[in-house]
């Protein structure tokens, strides 16, 4: 399992969530796989019904079987996560990406080290985390990716 979000409050009365996402795109959660919360220990499978992307790592989100204002209060607090086969098949889709740094052509991303809370990808030898915050854009229509790749990297 691989963690991608956490629920951090409820929303209206309907059993809405608010969630803070990391390490994947809102638009990237495949909404046909289950995501999972864990109770006693147990990975217990929900569906999203509905997801509202808010800002660049936050969605109201409205899942399966969580339908009341109480239902939502029950689970704030708790980590999202997604089976990790589905996972690495995701981070494999980034191999082939041409990556750009600042806009100037920089190699093809050659692999990915999925290091648990930090996807990883390699140009060449080099290993660049792939984190928000250094993402200027993606297309992946194109299979292009701009960087702000730090200097030293």
């Amino acid at each position: 399992m691989l963690q991608i979000a956490k629920i951090l409050k409820s929303n209206g009365t309907d059993g809405g969530i608010l969630i803070g996402v990391r390490d994947i795109a809102v638009d990237q959660i495949d909404l046909k796989e289950p995501v999972f919360i864990y109770f006693d220990e147990l990975p217990v499978p929900f569906f999203i019904q509905d997801i509202r992307q808010r800002g660049t790592s936050k969605a109201i989100v409205h899942l399966n079987d969580v339908t009341t204002f109480e239902d939502a209060e029950e689970i704030v607090g708790r980590e999202i996560f997604i089976d990790a086969e589905f996972e690495e098949e995701q981070e494999e889709a980034f191999v082939g990406w041409t990556v750009l740094n600042r806009g100037e052509e920089y190699g093809v991303v050659t692999g990915v080290e999925p290091i648990p809370g930090n996807l990883c990808i390699y140009v060449g030898d080099t290993l660049i985390p792939l984190h928000e915050d250094l993402i200027i854009s993606a297309d992946p229509e194109e299979r292009v990716l701009d960087l702000e790749i730090p200097e030293g990297l």
